[in-house]
């Protein structure tokens, strides 16, 4: 079609390009801005008069745009890092009678998170078409679907944003139940590796004998047979190792092997494969402690801790909870089949008043135990567990000391704990309390 046949009016052509989801922008020769959209420049935070007939590279961080006046080769979907986040863009020369006079630029995906949920979107519907194709069994978190507006939790999305592109390990530190694995699975699902295996090994749920040919598998001999292990299994994509810190100082010293060459050597063979897998390992308690009674290698640590996200506790957030439970309560109501289910003003004074050892997971499986326990619509304070709805009892000079009213309050918190821990080592790492400190307590107070 040729473009005099158009007609289209001067104000339909502005029109599409200031409402436009994308974002537009146009240099002359000299690189210099000759048309940029209002969007893009509230974007910038700079107004449009102020921006045009700019040097673009003084507008636009990190801009492209000059280079492709200069080289003529036009810049298709390409990874454009600007304030904080990465984004997709085109950047096309304009040119007349062969010879290049500027070049337009346009934003197709305004971050990276955008073109990599549309693309697992896309896989995830193909593979329900796909007659052959399992559906997963797992439930896959995306950095939407962590709740949460406190500055913390938009700090920590902020940097996975920044980092989720790269390959470099990342080390996820918090404690039990405050919802690592969906950190873990959000950076994968925004990696340039979404489209690859994402397989998660639990460190201390396997046993420290069989944990080594799980991850690296095991080549043929007289008593074993060949199998590969999940690091096999996960080439090209993302292995997440929890709790880390479970690893026998063996099976550390493989790992610290394949970040550094990239090769992996099965249990009864000496032969060598390249793999190419990113790292995400989680930990409930400081590496630093297990690096000084010598159960984890120090060089290891410094390889996986140059990006730590530490994840904060339920208690240290709670201004996101009133958002994390109206999610949790509407997705448990859902599941049951119940509708029109609500909290009892007194139910919510509960909740948010206790400490929640166990984080999000253990908040979790309450509202799920609530929902299922209440017949009626409204949720009262009888439908909790005991720990979570005893009230607190407030000291009295009359009745006790302030030692004796102390050491009350210290042997709920440790009993509480104990309940919803799956493991005393875990419960110490939740309170924050070495092994040794942990242990006498348990002791004094017959635990």
């Amino acid at each position: 079609m040729k473009l005099e046949k158009i007609n289209l009016p001067e104000y339909v052509l502005a029109q599409i390009l200031e409402t436009a989801f994308q974002w537009f922008v146009v240099v002359d020769k000299e690189s210099n801005i000759t048309y940029i959209n209002e969007d893009y420049c509230k974007f910038l935070e700079i107004k449009r008069e102020d921006a045009m007939g700019k040097p673009v590279n003084e507008v636009i961080e990190n801009t492209r745009m000059h280079e492709v006046v200069q080289s003529g080769e036009e810049h298709i979907a390409s990874a454009h890092y600007i304030k904080g986040t990465y984004m997709l863009a085109n950047r096309i020369p304009i040119k007349v009678n062969g010879e290049i006079v500027g070049a337009f630029g346009s934003v197709v995906f305004r971050d990276l998170h955008d073109w990599h949920h549309l693309s697992s979107h896309v896989k995830q519907t193909l593979e329900k078409i796909n007659v052959h194709a399992m559906p997963t069994e797992e439930n896959q978190y995306r950095l939407g679907d962590i709740k949460g507006s406190s500055q913390t939790i938009r700090s920590i999305k902020e940097t996975i944003q920044m980092i989720a592109p790269s390959d470099l390990p990342v080390l996820l530190q918090g404690e039990s139940g405050t919802g690592k694995e969906m950190f873990a699975q959000s950076i994968h699902y925004l990696s340039d590796r979404s489209d690859k295996p994402l397989i998660k090994v639990n460190c201390a749920a396997i046993p420290a004998d069989l944990l080594e040919v799980e991850l690296f598998g095991q080549g043929r001999s007289a008593t074993s047979t060949e199998r590969q292990g999940r690091i096999h299994l996960v080439n090209g994509g993302t292995l997440f190792l929890d709790d880390i810190g479970s690893l026998p100082l063996p099976v550390q010293v493989k790992l610290l092997r394949l970040l550094n060459d990239g090769e992996v050597e099965s249990v009864h063979s000496h032969k060598t494969e390249k793999v190419n897998i990113r790292l995400i390992c989680s930990t409930n308690q400081p590496l630093t402690e297990l690096i000084e009674v010598g159960q984890f290698r120090k060089d290891l640590y410094y390889r996986i801790q140059a990006i730590t996200l530490r994840i904060p506790p339920l208690r240290e957030r709670m201004e996101d909870f009133s958002e994390i439970t109206s999610f949790m309560f509407h997705e448990a109501i859902s599941k049951a089949g119940k509708r029109n289910m609500v909290f009892a003003e007194e139910t919510l004074r509960v909740l948010h008043s206790y400490h929640w050892p166990g984080n999000i997971r253990e908040l979790q499986n309450v509202i799920q135990a609530a929902v299922y326990l209440t017949n009626g619509e409204t949720i009262y304070p009888d439908a909790l567990p005991p720990q979570v709805k005893q009230q607190i009892h407030y000291y009295s000079p009359s009745s006790r000391t302030l030692a004796e009213s102390l050491e009350e309050v210290e042997k709920k918190i440790l009993s509480e704990t104990l309940q919803v821990c799956t493991n005393k080592r875990e419960a110490a790492a939740v309170l924050g309390l070495s092994k040794s400190t942990f242990y006498e307590k348990l002791k004094k107070y017959e635990l």
